[in-house]
């Protein structure tokens, strides 16, 4: 058993990528993403791949699921318990207005209606003492009341629950017991924060979720099993860690990132290997684009996140790796609004129907016809040549769409047009891609683009030179790059704690003895999910200037006040540009992080064998590259054609199985050691 497989469930496509430590073989495909039951796109692509699940180890999987529920709101019916008086605190939420200039602002509403928002009798005080511990009999009342209205979920969260669990324990193990089948889910489960309002929502969310996600993995953890998979299932976390199958089905939250999370912790693998530092991970895919900071390996981590937008959606408190996203993608929609602009996304034309040139029933074209009808894409080796890709229907699509409401005539006008969508695409990724940078004090030209996805690496150098960033780096088989990346993830667990401490050595010592216990707590939850595994342990605290609201995390270790003191305001200072160094400062909250090796392949084994001859012949056809009017003749290449230090300068394309990188005609490129592609941009 030396078979490894990983595979990423995208909103457009699925991919897989199998590595055979024994032989040393690689494969890769893609499958059209089947939204309604994603297990047959799964199955899809092991059978393509002939893959031998009796003879897998590890079998890792990313998903959109949890996401995608939340975004289209289909979960089933759920209620609520909460203390009496607390009823509204979905609606009640934070009073920060985020847009302060759109009158007509308004968050998304609760995922569960007032009617479905139940009290009972608890409390206990902001010390952590029980003041009223809840009846059984009022208990077992509501759950009653649910089975009459048809709950398939509840969600318990009690005020200051976080300093003292047991309410919420009892009740939840009544409600378990009287409601076999139903979802329940306590928020201290999820998160010991005392932040009330994003705790009950992230319950909440736990719980609207769970049924289907639940069902989900215990249905692929089934089919890999009749199918002779005896080895570990596991779930790509938001956190940047894999997850067991028991764990991701208990806290579906957990997996809110799950797919785009996988070539995060690629690129951090591949930048570590490479000694390449400052990285800029940017993934497009069908539906959306992603970036990241990747810096000497490590990624930021994001407490809170938002599903839906910041401010409006639903925030869900758990570890997400720091991801922007923005809805341009190969999928994303191009259309005109009542004032006859051109606009590009969010709305995705997904898998089905998919772009037009899919031939599925699409009829509104997307940034995939625009690359088509531009010659950046060629119809007849998209994918390999499995999926035959229609130029006249694209081409057709943005004629009657587009062009003529516009007056754009003619074969010129028709590329004009093309290219003007792409460029809309283009300003939206730049835009994610400050915000991960400019916006947080980052100099782009500091760092390195490192682009995969299946649409990255053909506007990767488009926004590199946007950005003024220097060199693009393209890794080996980019558009199955996500699930490289999840056959690179260790298991991992997060735990966060309020710990409210002012900062001197007395404090210092409560807050080390707290985190030994949350170690310890830890390191049994993993043994229980994978027996006994060597484990490494990262501690952070959350600290502030007395009488502030927002704070700053930083990485500690055995140190003393003094050292804590000293690196937090370093921080501050680096972060605000001042600090106050004789100001009070307290610690807010803990933080744990709990990482096992799993078994892995070696990095580089994943690009296959690179050829040792560069290729005889090479073929051109002419394409319309950014910031031309007309098509250049460019060089195409065979990825798999070119041996590792092969150089050639742009114009050109480079064709792979799931995706196509685009070189200007002042880029120069070379084949790096692990078969990366890495351009140097010229000057226009």
């Amino acid at each position: 058993m030396s078979i490894y497989a990983a595979i990423d469930t995208g909103g457009t496509f699925t991919d897989l990528v199998m590595f055979d430590a024994a032989t040393g073989s690689v494969r890769y495909t893609k499958s059209l993403t089947t939204r309604q039951q994603p297990i047959d796109g799964i199955m899809d692509c092991v059978g393509k791949v002939d893959l031998n699940l009796a003879s897998a180890t590890i079998f890792k999987h990313g998903t959109t699921l949890v996401i995608n529920t939340l975004l289209e709101r289909s979960g089933p019916s759920i209620a609520l318990v909460t203390t009496r008086g607390f009823r509204d605190i979905l609606e009640l939420g934070r009073g920060n207005r985020t847009e302060p200039f759109n009158l007509f602002f308004r968050r998304d509403p609760p995922l569960v209606e007032r009617e479905f928002r139940f009290e009972i009798d608890e409390r206990i005080d902001g010390e952590g003492s029980v003041l009223v511990v809840p009846e059984r009999a009022e208990v077992l009342e509501l759950a009653d009341h649910f089975r009459t209205i048809g709950v398939a979920a509840v969600a318990i969260c009690f005020i200051n629950s976080y300093l003292k669990p047991d309410n919420e324990q009892q009740v939840a193990q009544w409600l378990r017991d009287a409601l076999p089948g139903c979802y329940v889910t306590s928020s201290t489960e999820l998160t010991r924060e005392w932040y009330e309002y994003e705790r009950t929502s992230t319950a909440v969310a736990n719980s609207y979720t769970g049924p289907e996600v639940g069902a989900y993995i215990g249905l692929l953890d089934t089919t890999l099993k009749t199918r002779g998979f005896s080895g570990q299932f596991l779930l790509m976390g938001s956190n940047g860690g894999v997850l067991s199958a028991q764990h991701a089905a208990t806290a579906p939250v957990l997996l809110v990132e799950s797919g785009p999370v996988g070539g995060c912790i690629g690129a951090g693998a591949y930048g570590a290997y490479l000694g390449l530092n400052n990285l800029i991970a940017f993934d497009m895919g069908g539906t959306t684009a992603k970036c990241a900071i990747v810096r000497d390996g490590n990624f930021g981590v994001e407490t809170t996140y938002y599903a839906g937008g910041y401010g409006r959606g639903i925030p869900i408190r758990a570890p997400v790796l720091d991801i922007v996203e923005v809805g341009a993608g190969g999928g994303s929609i191009a259309f005109l609004d009542e004032q006859k602009r051109l606009n590009v996304g969010p709305r995705s034309a997904g898998s089905n129907p998919g772009p037009v040139a899919y031939a599925r029933g699409g009829v509104e074209p997307t940034v995939t016809d625009a690359n088509l009808i531009l010659g950046r894409i060629d119809p007849n080796r998209f994918q390999g040549g499995e999926m035959k890709l229609d130029v006249a229907a694209a081409r057709q699509a943005l004629v009657e769409r587009l062009a003529k409401p516009l007056d754009y005539v003619g074969e010129e006008g028709t590329l004009a047009l093309a290219s003007g969508i792409l460029s809309i695409a283009a300003v939206k990724m730049s835009e994610a891609i400050k915000r991960v940078t400019v916006q947080r004090g980052l100099d782009p030209r500091e760092f390195i683009l490192f682009a995969y996805g299946g649409g990255g690496p053909l506007h990767a150098v488009e926004l590199a030179r946007e950005l003024a960033i220097p060199m693009v780096v393209i890794p080996p088989e980019a558009g199955n790059f996500s699930a490289i990346g999840m056959l690179l993830a260790d298991i991992r667990r997060d735990e966060s704690r309020t710990f409210l401490r002012r900062l001197d050595d007395g404090g210092v010592r409560e807050i080390n003895a707290a985190l030994d216990v949350m170690e310890a707590e830890m390191g049994d939850a993993l043994d229980r999910d994978f027996g006994k595994l060597p484990v490494s342990y990262q501690r952070a605290v959350e600290m502030r200037f007395i009488g502030q609201y927002h704070t700053v995390r930083i990485e500690v270790g055995k140190d003393d006040s003094a050292a804590l003191r000293h690196r937090f305001l370093e921080t501050y200072r680096a972060r605000y540009g001042h600090a106050i160094d004789r100001a009070p400062v307290e610690v807010v909250s803990l933080h744990c992080a709990a990482t096992a090796k799993t078994v892995r392949p070696d990095i580089k084994g994943l690009a296959g064998d690179p050829p040792k001859a560069a290729p005889d012949a090479v073929t051109s056809r002419p394409i319309v590259f950014p910031g031309q009017q007309a098509p250049l003749s460019a060089k195409v290449f065979a990825r798999r054609s070119l041996p590792l230090g092969f150089a050639a300068q742009g114009p050109a394309v480079i064709e792979e199985y799931g995706s196509t990188t685009l070189i200007g005609a002042n880029d120069h490129f070379v084949i790096g050691e692990l078969g990366e592609i890495r351009i140097s941009l010229g000057r226009t």
